[in-house]
Order: C-alpha cells, then sequence, then structure tokens
C-alpha cells in the first residue's frame, strides 16, 4: 500500500491550515513515526511535505518487517528551510543512518534549527541531532541504543516519552507517538 505525501486543501479545518510541515526520510524509515505524526498534522490543517533522496516511493518498516510505501513530493537538496515552519525526522534504523551521510540531509538539519524552527525527532532520527552537531548543551531522548551518541555529542539525555528543549523535541520510540505528535503540534500553534 503506498500514500501521497502531500495534502489538499480539504485538511484546512484544523487549527495549522497556514503551517508547512517538512518530513525528512528515506528507505527504513519506521512506519508509524513517519505516517502517525503526519495524519496528525493533516487532521489539525497543515500541510505536510516529503522530502527524500530520489522521488522514487520509499519503504518503511515496522520494527525490522518491511512496511508501507510513501511517494516523496521533492528532493532533500531542493528544500528550502524558510519555507517551512518545522522539520520532522522519523526514526527507524536504517533512514537516519543514511540521511546523516547526506551532507544535504544535515545541512538542512542545521538550517532549521539556526531559524529556531522546531524540529522533531523520534527514535533514531536524533542521530541527524548529533550528525549536525545541534545538540551540545541540549536536552534530549532517543531509542536507548543512540543514547551514547547524543552524549558524546554533548546533550544531557533524558528517558522521558518526550523532551522539549527550546526548538528541539525529541521521543523515544514508536509507543511515544503521542506524546510526540501533540509536541510538534504544541510547537507550531506557538509559532
Amino acid at each position: 500500500m503506498s500514500a501521497k505525501g502531500t495534502a489538499g486543501d480539504d485538511c484546512s479545518a484544523g487549527g495549522l491550515k497556514d503551517r508547512h510541515v517538512l518530513i525528512m526520510a528515506t528507505d527504513r524509515f519506521e512506519e508509524s513515526e513517519l505516517f502517525a505524526p503526519r495524519d496528525r498534522l493533516l487532521a489539525a490543517g497543515a500541510r505536510v511535505s516529503l522530502a527524500s533522496l530520489s522521488l522514487e516511493p520509499i519503504l518503511g518498516t515496522v520494527i525490522d518487517m518491511p512496511g508501507r510505501t510513501i511517494a516523496p513530493d521533492l528532493l532533500i537538496g531542493d528544500v528550502r528551510a524558510a519555507e517551512y515552519d518545522a522539520l520532522l525526522l522519523p526514526g527507524g534504523v536504517g533512514n537516519p543512518d543514511r540521511l546523516r551521510m547526506e551532507p544535504d540531509a544535515v545541512a538542512l538539519v542545521r538550517a532549521f534549527v539556526a531559524a529556531g524552527k522546531p524540529v522533531a525527532a523520534i527514535c533514531h532520527g536524533p542521530w541527524l541531532l548529533v550528525e549536525a552537531d545541534v545538540l551540545r548543551g541540549r536536552r534530549a531522548t532517543s531509542w536507548p541504543s543512540i543514547r551514547t551518541d547524543l552524549r558524546n555529542a554533548g546533550a544531557q539525555v533524558e528517558d522521558r516519552p518526550v523532551v522539549v528543549d527550546g526548538n528541539l523535541i525529541t521521543s523515544r520510540a514508536p509507543e511515544d507517538v503521542t506524546p510526540f505528535s501533540d509536541a510538534l503540534i504544541a510547537a507550531l500553534e506557538r509559532a
């Protein structure tokens, strides 16, 4: 089953109708960490676009099993942070591991953080925050196996469902998608 990346104007009933959120992902994203926040954002009226390394559909996973696909709307190299209100970084092991090797992806994370826009990363997604070197002196959480990486990057690591430190929103696991999505929506409402 596949999904289209962008929402039309039919979702403008919610309070985020003037907000445009970018999701950055590639193959092996954790399915629930992309689709659940995306669905919540769309229901709240936000426009949501998906950027990836190519325009071919990308494959999600449910733990380690193949999941749904979704077609990206644009290439990461074509994204301008100024055109978006927030950045969402789903986890999955393979997705952020691949993206942290892409200079355009890392530069994009830095641009959103530098602009003070909400950057929400869940599970293994904070690996991109490590690679972008934006965690020094910040509070954050992640999947347990990468917490040492966060500490080594200068973060104060907390074991909570969601940690909000300024414009950074981090979360631990698929089980935390609801509070993670709530925190992102609240940040967009404040913006």
